[in-house]
């Protein structure tokens, strides 16, 4: 069909615009369609994308169109808006339909110029600005992919969100730009549940190689047919919030003198080693220390000398301490450390070398004095019995207050 040399020249002369399409690209075009998309010649068409030429706005349905169209045998009309080369707008009424091109299985577009009809011209020409206003300024990165994670579209608001230009991201897929792959495909997985995601979190890689928190607001994208064609939405850079909340959270959980986990934060990290000890049989032991006399160093040395005595101190158990260990102030002068994974001997060499270090420790007075410190430490593990934190934590503190009437400055276990 449309082979001939006579009807390729009543193509040419149709007052109406013409083009077929092979896998969606342009092989032929009429001199009509040539003066529509304002090129030179029709040689400037061929090759080309049809989708070149769609309006962002209609690029999903002029999608759906062409891919109904090769199981159909024609489609009824719909308007399209068309952007030329010179980006200027075009209402086009379009019907298609299905023919062999040179031997090939092609889509013949006949579309009639709707644009001249002044009230739709100036909707659209409102409407073109308004989108391209928007679009041009949003600081939130819009974007569009297909079935296959492909990015089709991006908005200008990539290159400060990700620093690249819009046209090195389409083309590519959205997993390029995700340091961790279960980020992306959490994504995926909730969109395919939900249909959606509003403020969903994640992290991309800047083309300049720094991580960035990201919030994520998509939607799934189905064709005519109800099948999955995609996603689009918009995400933004969040760091400066992730970092302001990630701070908040360090010190709502850290004591902000020795910068060890605060009593609330100890607590509650000490619960779930409890309750996980107990589901899985396992055992845990809890250091109880209590600085000696430390309400004198206070009144001699002030709240500042004190100060400095505690974070010494706090520095020095720290260091004896493995990294799977928990280390609190849940008091004035009251620590308790939470020994995963420790026998009965463990847990007392580890009390006992505490001890040792901090009564090895040396300060300085404010008037060239020197003085020590000496700690008492009360130890109890977890028993199958225990039904509840609170029982460990008994036992704990009747070690450290035999310590305290034992002399000070020694180690006491429970049992």
């Amino acid at each position: 069909m449309f082979t001939d040399a006579f009807s390729r020249y009543l193509i040419d002369i149709m007052p109406v615009s013409l083009a077929i399409l092979i896998d969606n690209q342009i092989a032929y075009a009429n001199n009509a369609a040539a003066i529509l998309l304002e090129v030179e010649d029709t040689s400037a068409l061929i090759g080309r994308p049809v989708s070149d030429f769609v309006h962002p706005l209609d690029i999903t349905r002029s999608n759906n169109r062409l891919n109904r169209q090769g199981r159909e045998w024609s489609n009824a009309p719909q308007q399209f808006r068309l952007r030329s080369v010179k980006h200027n707008l075009r209402m086009l009424l379009v019907a298609s339909l299905t023919i062999e091109f040179d031997g090939k299985s092609a889509i013949l577009l006949v579309g009639m110029d709707m644009t001249a009809q002044n009230e739709i011209s100036e909707q659209l020409r409102i409407s073109e600005q308004n989108f391209r206003r928007l679009f041009d300024n949003m600081q939130d990165v819009y974007y569009r992919t297909d079935a296959k994670g492909v990015v089709l579209m991006v908005g200008p608001g990539v290159r400060t969100v990700l620093g690249y230009e819009p046209e090195e991201i389409v083309g590519k897929t959205a997993e390029s730009y995700y340091p961790n792959v279960a980020d992306r495909d959490a994504l995926k997985q909730t969109i395919a549940r939900e249909g959606k995601v509003t403020d969903f979190g994640g992290q991309m890689v800047r083309k300049d190689g720094r991580v960035i928190d990201i919030s994520i607001s998509s939607q799934a994208i189905y064709d005519d047919a109800g099948i999955f064609a995609g996603v689009e939405g918009i995400y933004r850079d969040v760091t400066q919030r992730k970092m302001l909340e990630r701070e908040l959270q360090r010190l709502a959980t850290i004591d902000t003198l020795t910068c060890i986990q605060n009593r609330r934060a100890f607590l509650e990290n000490a619960e779930q080693l409890f309750k996980s000890s107990q589901r899985y049989d396992t055992s845990i032991t809890l250091l109880m220390l209590d600085l000696d006399f430390f309400k004198a160093i206070n009144d001699r040395y002030g709240h500042l000398g004190g100060d400095k005595v505690l974070v010494r101190f706090a520095q020095t158990v720290g260091q004896e301490l493995r990294e799977s260990d928990l280390f609190g102030r849940i008091g004035g002068e009251e620590f308790c450390i939470m020994l995963q994974q420790a026998t009965r001997e463990d847990a007392l060499i580890a009390a006992e070398r505490i001890r040792e270090r901090v009564q090895e420790l040396v300060f300085d007075g404010p008037a060239g004095e020197l003085f020590t410190l000496t700690v008492s430490i009360g130890v109890s593990t977890n028993r199958a019995d225990d039904e509840r934190l609170g029982k460990l934590l008994e036992r704990a503190d009747k070690a450290l207050y035999q310590a305290k009437r034992s002399g000070r400055n020694c180690v006491i276990w429970e049992d």
